[in-house]
C-alpha cells in the first residue's frame, strides 16, 4: 500500500474534514516510486479503473474506506510508464465512465479525452510544446480532384520555415495527417526539431482518409493514390528531391499497415518508412481472432511474411509495451531485418494512443532524416 494512503488509513477515524485535508495535500493519481494510488470521492456502489494496458485486467476494483465516501486503488506502475484511463462509477444498475475528477491531466483523441497517469520518470518531452524562438512553418490546404477512389481528397501541406523555391526538400507523407496535427502536436514538433537542426527541413503531405479501416487495409486504390496521385502532385508543385531516399511514408495503427503495404506494392518509391504501433495482425494457423475488420490486414501481413521483398531502405518501428499489438510488432522486426533494410525499433511503457506516437517522433525523424546537428554528433 502507498505510504500516503497507508498513513491516512492508520490515523484516527476519518471524517469529512480529514478527507478534505488529504485531498488538498496531494496530487492524484498519487505516484510513489513504482506504485500509483487512484482516488475517487463520492457516492457509489462500486468504482472501477478502466484502462488500456494489455495484460492487466481492464476493470480494476477500488476499495471503499469504511464509513466514508472515499474510494482508492493502489496499482504497481513501472517507472517511465504513461497510462490513459477512466473511472467507471456504478450506482445501482447504472455504470458511468468518467474522467478522473481529481486529475487535470488529459489526453485527447478522435473519441474524446482520457485522464493520464504518468509514472515516476516520465515527462512530456519539452520539444512538443510551442517554442516562441522557433520560426513557424506554413500550412496550405489543397484538394486533389481526380483520385483512384473516384472522389476528391483533401491534402494538407506543411512547408518549413524559410522555405525557398531555390532549394530542394525531402518529402514526408503522413497517414491520418489531421489526427497527427491535432493529437500529436505534429506542427509544433516539426517547427521545433527543424529550428534546432535535429531534422532536415521537410515538406510534409498530410492525407485525410474517408474510411480508414477500408482504405488502409491494403486497399490497392490507396497505394495507387499515394504513389501515383499524392507524390506526383507534390513533386510538380514543390522543389523536392526525386530520389526514394528523400521520401518517407508514415502512419500509426492501421496507418502503419497502409504505409508498409503501399511500399510493398510499389518498392523503390519510399526509401524511408515510419511505422508506429502498426496493426500487423497475422495468423500462423487458424482464423483471425481480431474480427472481420482485420481480415484484409491479416491477408496482407500473411503474404508479406511469406515474401517481404525489400520495400524500403530504412524503417523505424515503434510500439507501446502496454499495447495488445506488441507481440505482432516485435515479431515483425526480425522479419524486416532479414530483407537487408536498416531497421530501428523502439518500445515505450505506453499504450495505443496519439501521445505515445508523438513522444517517439523526435528519435524517429532524426534517425530517418537527420539535420545538421544530428549529423555532427552521429
Amino acid at each position: 500500500m502507498s505510504t500516503a494512503i497507508g498513513q491516512l488509513l492508520r490515523g484516527a477515524p476519518l471524517d469529512s474534514a480529514a478527507i478534505d485535508r488529504f485531498l488538498l495535500a496531494h496530487q492524484f493519481p498519487l505516484v510513489e516510486g513504482t506504485s500509483a494510488t487512484f482516488v475517487f470521492r463520492g457516492h457509489a456502489d462500486a468504482v472501477f479503473l478502466r484502462h488500456w494496458v494489455f495484460g492487466l485486467g481492464s476493470r480494476q476494483p477500488f476499495h471503499r474506506v469504511e464509513g466514508t465516501d472515499l474510494w482508492y486503488l493502489v496499482l504497481e506502475l513501472p517507472k517511465r510508464s504513461r497510462v490513459e484511463y477512466k473511472f467507471e462509477v456504478v450506482r445501482g444498475d447504472h455504470g458511468q465512465w468518467i474522467r478522473d475528477p481529481l486529475n487535470p491531466h488529459l489526453a485527447h483523441d478522435p473519441f474524446g479525452a482520457n485522464s493520464v497517469c504518468a509514472g515516476e520518470g516520465y515527462e512530456t518531452p519539452e520539444w512538443v510544446h510551442h517554442d516562441p524562438e522557433a520560426r513557424p512553418g506554413a500550412v496550405e490546404e489543397h484538394v486533389l480532384g481526380r483520385t483512384p477512389f473516384g472522389d476528391p481528397r483533401r491534402l494538407t501541406v506543411y512547408l518549413p520555415a524559410r522555405f525557398r523555391r531555390t532549394r530542394r526538400y525531402r518529402l514526408l507523407v503522413v497517414h491520418d495527417g489531421g489526427d497527427y496535427m491535432r493529437f500529436s502536436a505534429l506542427k509544433s514538433v516539426l517547427d521545433n526539431l527543424i529550428h534546432r537542426l535535429e531534422i532536415a527541413p521537410l515538406v510534409v503531405a498530410l492525407t485525410h482518409p474517408h474510411d480508414r479501416l477500408i482504405e488502409y487495409a491494403d486497399d490497392p486504390r490507396h497505394a495507387d493514390f499515394i504513389v501515383n496521385t499524392v507524390v506526383p502532385y507534390m513533386e510538380e508543385r514543390y522543389p523536392l528531391y526525386g530520389a526514394a531516399n528523400a521520401r518517407c511514408l508514415m502512419g500509426a495503427s492501421f496507418g502503419g499497415v497502409a504505409s508498409l503495404s503501399t511500399a510493398w506494392r510499389y518498392p523503390g518509391v519510399f526509401g524511408r518508412l515510419l511505422l508506429q504501433s502498426g496493426s500487423f495482425a497475422f495468423t500462423d494457423i487458424g482464423e483471425n481472432r481480431r474480427g472481420p475488420v482485420f481480415d484484409r490486414v491479416v491477408s496482407f501481413v500473411n503474404a508479406f511474411r511469406e515474401a517481404p521483398g525489400r520495400p524500403s531502405d530504412k524503417v523505424f518501428v515503434s510500439c507501446g509495451t502496454y499495447e495488445s499489438l506488441i507481440y505482432e510488432n516485435r515479431s515483425m522486426v526480425p522479419l524486416l531485418q532479414t530483407t537487408g533494410m536498416d531497421i530501428r525499433y523502439e518500445e515505450a511503457r505506453d499504450g495505443h494512443n496519439w501521445e505515445n506516437w508523438r513522444d517517439r517522433l523526435r528519435i524517429a525523424l532524426s534517425w530517418l532524416f537527420p539535420g545538421p546537428l544530428w549529423m555532427v554528433y552521429e
